[in-house]
């Protein structure tokens, strides 16, 4: 029976992810996996965990890696540096760049081997803008931060669907969906809660993998969508 595995946001920890998907999950042919995005900063190995999923692809696993806001701040950053007589000014330029630095980006610069954003590869960027915001399934709506249900469409706004951090279900507007995301880190116990009770219109399974030092928090999850099975993996990148 084929399984559908949702992992959250992985932070350039790239042994952590290998251990889950090849020790915990054992991934197999007939199985999908969809990842929930922000494969890049904060952790020490950005570049090798996209290249791994990459590899996975190109091996003939059903992969669906989303685009979080992590992937979105790096574009945005990196065509700010390639564009320097665009709309942006200097200050502006420096602002955003540095934001990204503070957010975890110096860690993905290293990975990468650069410093100056404008030699940042180009194959990447394309790789993060080829990705999509949203996979609809039957029974779920896997996002890395969210919807917009205040717009008349939830899936016009591309900005919510990376960034927004607080949202109000309106379950007839996703025909009673339900919502699994990412992006704002929270504990075990109420990634629990909110696998137990279908009260929760959403499940949100970032648990914070590069929050180590935090009680409750600090591992990286995948949850198998038929079973509601929940793998844990602590952080094995950041010890």
């Amino acid at each position: 029976m084929s399984r559908t595995w949702v992992i959250p946001d992985s932070h350039g920890c790239l042994f952590t992810f290998r251990t889950l998907v090849e020790d915990l999950i054992g991934l197999r042919q007939d199985d999908r996996l969809i990842l929930l995005g922000d494969y890049i900063d904060r952790g020490p190995d950005s570049k090798r965990l996209i290249d791994y999923i990459i590899q996975l692809s190109a091996q003939g696993y059903e992969v669906s890696a989303i685009r979080g806001n992590h992937e979105d701040f790096l574009v945005k950053a990196w065509e700010a540096a390639m564009n320097p007589r665009g709309l942006m000014n200097l200050m502006s330029r420096k602002k955003l760049r540095n934001e990204w630095i503070e957010s975890g980006g110096d860690t993905t610069l290293h990975s990468f081997g650069v410093d100056d954003m404008r030699l940042f590869p180009v194959s990447y960027i394309d790789w993060i803008k080829s990705l999509p915001l949203y996979v609809e399934l039957d029974k779920f709506l896997v996002v890395h931060a969210g919807f917009n249900f205040d717009a008349p469409d939830i899936f016009a706004d591309e900005h919510a669907m990376m960034w927004i951090r607080d949202f109000k279900v309106i379950p007839e507007k996703i025909n009673y969906r339900r919502i699994i995301h990412g992006h704002v880190p929270v504990s075990l116990d109420f990634i629990h809660a909110s696998l137990k009770s279908d009260a929760y219109h959403f499940i949100a399974l970032d648990n914070g993998v590069y929050m180590t030092n935090r009680p409750g928090f600090g591992n990286l999850l995948a949850l198998e969508l038929s079973t509601r099975e929940l793998l844990v993996q602590p952080n094995l990148d950041m010890l």
